[in-house]
């Protein structure tokens, strides 16, 4: 019984693409998973194994929302190994947690321009990218951030983010 966590890409933002859980909930049973969990209103959905393969759940569920609400969200999909992993490689504090971001990507990028986010970081802000996972430490919070903005085009791969509090939730319920 293997477990994975399905993070879904803007869904519930600003009145936009809009999807209640409960509804999400239904969409990932009738794909054959169990023990469906989600977290907060943003796409973070816990879930036993529909024995179909990792890399095609995310496709599917995504063609699924597109054919019900009209929209296709780029969906990524960790199993524990995965999720374990991205947190036991964050390199920065975790005591605040909405101030460290974890970015999941599509794929490992492969001419990152790090270069460019070196540009346009502020003084207080840190990142590092290690494979599939980008992580942004913003103590003076993210919402005037232009590295924030600009992470998905310098990585050059679909991205989603979740801030510490988020994954740490996360990783509590995959273990439940």
């Amino acid at each position: 019984m293997r477990r994975y966590i399905a993070l879904l890409r803007g869904i519930n933002i600003g009145g936009r693409h809009l999807l209640p859980m409960r509804e999400l909930v239904e969409i990932f049973e009738k794909l054959g998973c169990r023990e469906v969990k989600t977290y907060i209103q943003s796409g973070n959905v816990v879930f036993v194994d529909s024995g179909r393969e990792k890399t095609s759940i995310g496709g599917i569920l995504a063609a699924e929302i597109l054919e019900r609400y009209g929209f296709e969200p780029a969906v990524m999909v960790l199993d524990e190994a995965q999720l374990q992993q991205a947190i036991d490689g964050n390199p920065f504090p975790t005591e605040t947690g909405k101030f460290l971001h974890f970015f999941f990507l599509d794929s490992e990028p492969a001419e990152p321009d790090l270069t460019a986010l070196a540009t346009v970081k502020t003084e207080t802000e840190e990142y590092r990218l290690d494979g599939t996972v980008f992580y942004l430490y913003a103590p003076d919070g993210v919402a005037r951030s232009k590295l924030f903005k600009r992470i998905e085009p310098c990585l050059g791969v679909p991205v989603t983010a979740r801030n510490w509090n988020t994954v740490s939730k996360l990783a509590e319920l995959v273990r439940e």
